[in-house]
């Protein structure tokens, strides 16, 4: 199932991992954002707030059960900037924020459900005036150097909590802004998650081949699904793909969502993948958070 990646809209996802549930973060155009809600057992999607500005997805994270997203955007304008804040996913309203003003660094991670690693500089660790935090939050400062790097460390970080391993590493990068593809890895970088359900049966690689190509995306990925025997099948250029608990194959591509059924650790044939979602069509709109995204939850 190897096909070029035609449409201008991205998807990337982020799970939970202790509740059927993810946050899908649909770009398109560029500075045009939103976030849905999807319910991984019944493939059922809640439409929730877009954002005029930039979210930064590799940056963010969900909480274990999926009822806090701590996320990092940029609107490039006064008063923050940019910032990280955490919400009520599919909703952007936040109940927290934390002023950043620049694009290094934001965001970070959820270390259990009371506690977040904020990837701020000492002098950006204070929530913004009006901003209150719930007595069970606590928050530390993210890895040794808080506040730099870009989507790495956190994208990196998170992948291996997630049970993915990094088994191939670039030895050279071919880098020329004027290009097609400002930075070529070589090799790519090359991670990998077993099948959660069917370890031995089946793996998903990852294998990150560049960054910024014109009129394309910011990170080149490709995927593809590595059976026991040591075959391989490749879904060629894609968004975002992750193994589903119930071991089913999930993944992005042109702006729609596919899930390819893994029964008794056999995975269907790629080209029987079903698409569950397509959000090509989407336009901006505001939308007001519902009351339930403007309180914190219980802990």
């Amino acid at each position: 199932m190897k096909k070029t990646q035609t449409s201008q809209v991205r998807l990337y996802v982020i799970l939970a991992r202790n509740a059927p549930f993810g946050v899908v973060f649909r770009r398109g155009p560029s500075r045009s954002v939103l976030l849905v809600g999807w319910d991984t057992n019944r493939d059922k999607f809640e439409i929730g707030q877009w954002l005029r500005g930039r979210i930064y997805e590799r940056r963010c994270d969900l909480s274990p059960d999926g009822d806090l997203l701590l996320y990092f955007a940029a609107s490039f304008r006064k008063p923050y900037y940019s910032w990280t804040a955490m919400s009520r996913p599919p909703f952007l309203k936040a109940l927290a924020l934390w002023p950043k003003g620049d694009c290094w660094g934001g965001g970070g991670h959820f270390l259990t459900p009371v506690t977040i690693a904020l990837n701020h500089r000492a002098d950006e660790m204070k929530l913004a005036e009006g901003f209150h935090s719930p007595k069970w939050l606590r928050v530390t400062p993210f890895g040794e150097r808080p506040g730099w790097g870009e989507d790495d460390p956190i994208w990196s970080d998170r992948l291996r909590r997630d049970g993915w391993k990094l088994i191939q590493t670039p030895t050279g990068t071919k880098d020329d802004l004027g290009a097609k593809v400002w930075m070529e890895f070589s090799p790519p970088a090359k991670w990998r998650r077993p099948n959660p359900k069917w370890p031995s049966r089946c793996s998903l690689d990852m294998s990150i081949l560049g960054v910024k190509e014109q009129a394309g995306p910011w990170w080149l990925t490709e995927h593809a699904v590595v059976r026991g025997d040591g075959g391989v099948d490749s879904l060629g250029r894609t968004d975002w793909a992750d193994w589903a608990p119930n071991g089913d194959l999930l993944f992005a591509m042109d702006g729609c969502l596919y899930r390819v059924p893994c029964q008794r650790g056999t995975l269907a044939p790629l080209e029987d993948a079903v698409r569950i979602a397509d959000f090509t069509a989407m336009k901006f709109e505001p939308i007001k958070a519902p009351e339930r995204a403007t309180k914190w939850p219980n802990r």
